[in-house]
């Protein structure tokens, strides 16, 4: 039975295949198109996965989109009345958005699909979920568990906007939810919004600015934001919040409660904003931790999933693991709305059809590693970067490890691209852009001269998952990107009475291990453990760099710059290495350096992109 999930229309449109309960394929839009977060209809995703799968457009038992368009728009309804007559302009707005495209979504959805073929009975085999059902079962599927309580936390669904349920066997039982305004997302958001950063894509920034600043207000959220119960639930104070009648995420109360208005994009950050990342970040992971005790004691299960772009928090999700709340925990790797897609795809099979899990074995997951987008073969690379100019060798399988490591202990920036593309977030060693984490200078190389981006973004380690307990304070798989832990004591350095004096951005520069790189303020990073079973090659890598350098660990950052998705084909990686510092690209077993290319062919590629 092949069954294709669908996320469209308010941000990081995805498709997914599923056959017969096996992950087939899976793909953000924004990769094809390369726009970032595209919210339009995924036709190119919905082609990769029925070329991926070998099937045609008629071959589809079931298509299904990942939430309800009516109960949002119901939802948009009884917000305004409940609000009117304030934002009367906000509510005209969305309307008409809504009766153009939303409204009659199953129509427009019938259109857009009819553009891959022509079949009978299409509307018997569309299908709809609810929003943080597709999340749900996104994480507990795919998991390595056969029963696990599920928290679900983003910005809104339909209503929802946390939802605790529990799954066993084939069956998902919702038993708790918060609901719009509510939203431990949304209140996030807002402190993104306040702080300079973009709204659904700025989330990260936030995280990673936090450990330069102090909490010094995080009662100031406590006492007027947020009233946070025993249990972990929660009830914002929507005096001070404009999302439900404005354009903004914040009003002028806000304003005044932390002593100033929003900061622009283009002024500069200063220790105020850090110290507002650092607070909201608290009392978010305080939250967080409180409603995972309490569905522990609740439901009584010891395995935990998360979905929903909240659990992207990967700081908070390493809380929840470091004091031992669950026994094990899973997080979904495309946790946002794409993820959506999946489990759509996912609770179609088991709950819809009914089909029975494959028993699960409470230790490997079904998600292949996360590599389930397209790959090119070593032909199709020659002859597409051939027709860009690009000059390069080819080389073995050892050699390219050889060439790629001795760059890498030069100090070189290493574009890697090899398998299939990584779905979710975070490159995992597919499309990565790799460094030496011995090198002090090496984070500052790659934000300012590679990445185009803000000089405080910390970059995250890939470590063998055989020695991840040697090098940090982790001893369980981290294959995703998506658990913070800190560096061990034994490697790290003592700082100077001088050094433990700085402030803000003026740690950066200071080392704190022997992995400065990848050691951010706090001495933390974020873990991306490397299986041999799910990515031999990049675990050869790793390897070849251990044996050379004595250190199972390698600086990965995502192959792309700021305010441009992740690569997806040879073109987007010949394009991102010609038009940025990068001095070297591995590519299949195509082998290039910059000194090797034609300076006519460099682009500027600072530019190219909005701004995340």
């Amino acid at each position: 039975m092949n069954i294709l999930g669908i996320s469209a229309y308010y941000h990081d449109s995805a498709c997914a295949l599923v056959r017969d309960g096996d992950i087939v394929a899976a793909a953000h839009e924004e990769r094809f198109t390369r726009k970032k977060h595209d919210d339009r209809f995924p036709h190119h995703a919905l082609e990769y996965c029925l070329s991926e799968a070998g099937i045609s457009y008629a071959d589809l038992d079931h298509v299904v989109f990942y939430d309800k368009p009516f109960l949002k728009f119901e939802r948009l309804l009884e917000t305004y009345i409940a609000f009117a007559p304030r934002g009367f302009k906000s509510f005209c707005t969305s309307m008409l958005l809504w009766v153009k495209d939303k409204l009659f979504l199953k129509d427009t959805l019938l259109r857009e699909l009819s553009l891959h073929g022509t079949r009978d009975e299409l509307t018997k085999i569309l299908l709809f979920s609810e929003h943080h059902l597709s999340h749900s079962a996104s994480a507990f599927y795919p998991s390595p568990f056969h029963e696990a309580a599920i928290l679900t936390m983003d910005g809104v669904g339909e209503w929802a906007t946390t939802t605790v349920a529990v799954g066993k066997g084939k069956d998902i039982k919702v038993v708790r939810e918060i609901n719009f305004p509510h939203s431990l997302g949304l209140l996030y958001s807002a402190f993104t919004y306040y702080t300079g950063f973009k709204v659904n894509s700025g989330e990260y920034k936030l995280m990673g600015l936090a450990p330069y600043g102090t909490p010094r207000h995080a009662d100031l959220i406590r006492n007027n934001l947020v009233d946070i119960k025993e249990d972990g639930s929660f009830r914002l104070n929507m005096d001070y919040f404009n999302y439900c009648t404005g354009f903004t995420m914040t009003n002028t109360r806000f304003d005044a409660l932390f002593g100033g208005a929003a900061r622009r994009p283009d002024e500069p950050l200063t220790a105020r904003h850090m110290d507002l990342a650092a607070s909201i970040q608290v009392v978010t992971e305080e939250i967080i931790l409180a409603m995972a005790r309490n569905i522990a004691r609740e439901t009584g299960q010891k395995h935990l999933c998360l979905a929903g772009g909240v659990a992207l928090n990967c700081v908070a999700n390493g809380r929840i693991l470091r004091e031992k709340v669950f026994e094990k925990i899973w997080i979904q790797p495309a946790s946002g709305d794409a993820g959506g897609a999946l489990g759509a795809a996912l609770a179609a099979y088991h709950l819809h059809c009914g089909a029975e899990r494959t028993p699960a074995d409470g230790v490997s997951d079904r998600m292949k590693g996360a590599y389930l987008g397209p790959a090119f073969t070593q032909t199709e690379i020659e002859t597409r970067i051939r027709e860009l100019g690009a000059v390069f060798e080819v080389l073995s399988d050892e050699e390219i490890l050889k060439r790629s490591v001795d760059d890498l202990i030069a100090g070189k920036a290493v574009g890697w691209f090899y398998g299939r593309m990584e779905f979710g977030p975070r490159a995992l060693g597919a499309r990565s852009i790799l460094g030496d984490p011995r090198s002090a200078a090496m984070q500052a190389q790659l934000n300012l001269k590679v990445k185009f981006r803000e000089s405080f973004r910390p970059f995250a380690p890939s470590v063998l998952r055989e020695d991840v307990d040697t090098w940090f304070e982790l001893a369980v798989d981290s294959p995703y990107m998506l658990l913070v832990a800190d560096v061990v004591e034994e490697k790290r350095r003592r700082m100077s009475e001088q050094e433990l004096q700085l402030f803000g951005i003026d740690k950066l520069n200071v080392v704190r291990s022997e992995i400065p790189a990848v050691t951010h303020v706090d001495y933390s990073a974020r873990i991306q453990t490397v299986h041999k079973e799910t990515n031999p090659r990049y675990h050869k890598l790793i390897s070849l760099f251990k044996e050379r350098t004595g250190c199972p660990v390698i600086v990965n950052t995502s192959f792309n710059v700021r305010g441009e998705p992740i690569i997806c084909t040879p073109e987007d990686a010949f394009r991102c290495f010609m038009g940025t510092d990068i001095e070297s690209l591995a590519i299949g077993n195509c082998y290039l350096e910059k000194a090797a290319q034609d300076e006519k062919l460099g682009i500027d590629y600072k530019n190219t992109f909005e701004l995340d």
